[in-house]
């Protein structure tokens, strides 16, 4: 198990938070400069943006539909099971929308045809913001419950934080849109990440032992149960993938990313403020 050595008496806390502290920020100029320039954090999909979903049975390929519909609105393409595709278009006018609905209709026989209008999604968005702001409330609340010290549960709220920033900020450099299932996934990725710092918070401040003991014990049992829950993301991102489950895929990459920054943001951030504060209390 050498491979699992956690020796935090090399690197100040300084130097514990200085990475993740860059790639936070780095995140933050991300959404910021895309909330300049769209109006919102992470390309939205179609749930929250409205337009037109249509789903197809055909044997033609990505770039054969891409063609036919090249004057349209066209946002993407995405496979489905037994020859079926998933087509987004921009949100149009009414007679826009009968006229694209009769081109479908043209070439693909018996289509299924959504639309979303834009007041519609903007509910969405306000619920999912809504949703997401709750869970982080409830969180800190739980945590700072749990604990009783501010700089401790400080440390564990803004990890989780952190870890939805740059999540959202990998997301839109990938291309990944933010939909009601990505959102899912943001809010699944507050619980893992909460887990993995709270483990390490309990261990470090309510067991006794030197600082450098408890640590490797804490890390041992937490990059054990991160690795386990990422290989099974893995597998399913895999079968997704292969099976052309886009919604799927999209929920267990996003889960991926999250917790490969958790592990960043809990065995650098939450060590590096729990150091300085265990070592600023034994000075006094």
């Amino acid at each position: 198990m050498g491979f699992l050595t956690y020796d935090v008496n090399r690197f100040t806390p300084q130097q514990l938070v200085a990475l993740p502290l860059i790639l936070f920020v780095a995140s933050l100029a991300v959404l910021g400069y895309n909330v300049a320039t769209t109006g919102m954090p992470v390309q939205p999909g179609i749930e929250f943006a409205g337009g037109t979903g249509v789903t197809i049975f055909t044997t033609d390929t990505k770039a054969q539909i891409e063609s036919y519909f090249a004057g349209d609105p066209l946002n993407s393409v995405e496979g489905g099971i037994s020859d079926g595709w998933y087509l987004t278009f921009a949100p149009m006018s009414t007679e826009a929308r009968d006229a694209l609905t009769a081109k479908i209709a043209e070439r693909y026989p018996d289509p299924i045809v959504n639309n979303i209008e834009p007041t519609f999604a903007s509910s969405l968005q306000v619920q999912a913001l809504y949703a997401l702001v709750l869970s982080f409330v409830g969180m800190s609340i739980v945590v700072f419950v749990a604990f009783r010290r501010l700089i401790p549960s400080f440390a564990v709220v803004s990890c989780a934080f952190a870890d939805i920033v740059v999540t959202a900020a990998i997301m839109s450099l990938l291309g990944i849109t933010l939909s009601l299932g990505t959102t899912a996934a943001l809010l699944m990725l507050i619980g893992y990440s909460v887990d993995s710092d709270i483990l390490l918070t309990t261990r470090v401040l309510k067991r006794k032992g030197r600082l450098d003991e408890k640590l490797a014990g804490a890390f041992h049992t937490g990059i054990i149960m991160t690795t386990t829950t990422l290989a099974a993301i893995a597998a399913m991102w895999i079968v997704a993938t292969i099976g052309q489950v886009q919604i799927v895929a999209e929920i267990a990459a996003v889960l991926l990313i999250g917790l490969a920054v958790d592990i960043a943001n809990t065995w650098l951030t939450n060590v590096g403020v729990l150091k300085w504060f265990l070592e600023r209390r034994a000075s006094r």
